[in-house]
């Protein structure tokens, strides 16, 4: 999914709060005498841009043709706003100016890879009626060259009732899509736009639903998507991925793998839905995109962006994990199995007891995965080695076995079965290829009829567990 969209390049419309997150790095080694706070030491200081800034920021690392439209305020705020526009060639010919307004800047201290503290100079009160009319008109002068609207709303007083209900009006006459993260309790002035990105807290507040449980989650959900009448409703969950009800309810995992700083990840997420939309995808490869991008920018400290080279990376490195992490029961591999799916994963499947592990098995199952993306074993429980081999079989435990095979390079999932056969596995999975020894040449492999694809990988002559065993007897034996 990720090569197939990355060269795209679809043009995007960001509207919304601009600002500046400006960061001061340092150490601390002592307190003050003057009263009881810490001293940083400043090493470093760093400027960025925040809000709608960082959404198109996120936009243009994903390679998105960008504009930003706003009001930003007469001072000298502004001038290093548009310097920053500048440094990413980012055009600043639609930002509005009104001069009686101080564009936000926040500062934060950071010592030790940890904010101390944040303080924030800006205006927020709403933009006056003049900039209002100024914007819309500007917006309708645009509007045909896009192909995606997003709308970062931070409450400084840039969206106000008026500007969001005319983007949203006038993009929909055009069938234009407008995608919103919203701010405040009162998410009226979004209605009829395609989609929001509240995270849990925002969603609570602005529904007066509390989210405890799925129920509730998708209480909220359904209720956003009625009173803002959306095409799409979705809610951030943090660590939990991201949930949305269209037709139907459901939920994508997060991918995160490490969070130092959650500072301008909601910017990333709505950047890469909007990406993957105006790109023309469906909201659920929409929102793998987005947990990935997520996933990414919590691992860095400060407002962050990332690249489809980093995403890439990224995913390639999730299968790179602790060998019991990938030994998972079939019901938890179909609810990743839709997200491989979207991702345009080939699935291949395997199975066997793998009692002791030998350069044949290495060699077969490094053939296997090279047929598809992703590897998947059933491995036979022990009480099943047991029925098929005899009473002296296993040699190892369902477990040992299980995590000497996840720990293999080629070797993506493993999933435990107490049948005597895998056809329950094959059932729920339908791999797009499925792997038997070339011993089953001319022989009915069981779930043939079920993958897309049969293949059969001939075995390292003279390699094989029961040879093994034989000549470990014979030793002892001889001994």
């Amino acid at each position: 999914m990720l090569n197939s969209i990355q060269n795209l390049h679809p043009k995007i419309l960001v509207i919304g709060d601009l600002m500046i997150d400006k960061y001061l790095w340092g150490d601390c080694n002592r307190v003050s005498p003057e009263a009881p706070v810490q001293i940083i030491n400043v090493k470093k200081e760093t400027k960025v841009l925040g809000g709608a800034g960082n959404v198109a920021h996120n936009l243009v690392t994903l390679g998105s043709h960008v504009e930003v439209l706003s009001i930003i305020g007469g001072c000298k705020i502004s001038n290093e706003l548009k310097k920053l526009f500048k440094d990413i060639n980012l055009n600043t010919s639609h930002l509005i100016e009104q001069k009686d307004r101080v564009t936000s800047k926040k500062t934060r201290i950071i010592s030790a890879q940890q904010q101390v503290i944040r303080y924030d100079i800006e205006t927020n009160e709403n933009i006056n009626k003049a900039s209002e009319v100024k914007l819309i008109e500007t917006f309708k002068s645009i509007i045909n060259n896009f192909q995606l609207v997003i709308i970062s709303d931070y409450g400084k007083g840039v969206v106000t009732n008026y500007v969001a209900q005319e983007i949203i009006k006038v993009s929909n006459s055009k069938n234009i899509k407008v995608i919103v993260d919203p701010k405040g309790y009162d998410y009226s002035k979004y209605t009829s736009a395609f989609l929001l990105t509240p995270n849990k807290k925002e969603a609570c507040e602005a529904t007066g639903i509390n989210i405890s449980d799925e129920k509730s989650l998708k209480d909220a959900l359904i209720y956003l998507k009625n009173f803002c009448k959306l095409k799409t409703s979705l809610i951030t969950l943090s660590e939990e991925g991201i949930a949305l009800f269209d037709e139907k309810f459901r939920s994508h995992p997060t991918v995160a793998r490490e969070v130092f700083d959650v500072t301008g990840a909601g910017d990333t997420v709505i950047a890469a839905l909007g990406y993957a939309l105006a790109a023309k995808q469906d909201i659920d490869t929409a929102v793998v995109l987005a947990n990935l991008a997520a996933g990414v920018v919590v691992g860095k400290i400060g407002s962050a962006t990332t690249s489809f080279k980093e995403l890439i990376q990224y995913e390639s490195s999730l299968n790179n994990s602790e060998c019991e992490e990938n030994i998972i029961p079939l019901e938890k591999f179909t609810k990743i199995l839709g997200d491989l799916r979207r991702l345009d994963k080939k699935i291949v499947f395997t199975n066997g007891c793998f009692d002791i592990l030998h350069v044949g098995h290495v060699k077969y199952l490094e053939q296997a995965k090279k047929l598809g993306d992703i590897l998947v074993i059933g491995i036979n429980s022990d009480n099943s080695v047991r029925r098929l081999k005899g009473e002296t079989r296993p040699v190892n435990k369902l477990f040992d076995r299980s995590c000497i095979l996840a720990s293999l390079s080629s070797v993506d999932y493993v999933i435990p079965f107490d049948e005597d056969t895998p056809i329950n596995l094959i059932e729920k999975i339908i791999p797009d290829i499925l792997v038997k020894g070339g011993d089953y040449k001319g022989k009915d492999v069981i779930g043939q009829k079920i993958a897309k694809k049969l293949v059969l990988i001939d075995f390292v002559t003279g390699k094989s567990t029961s040879v093994i065993i034989e000549k470990i007897q014979d030793n002892v034996k001889n001994n």
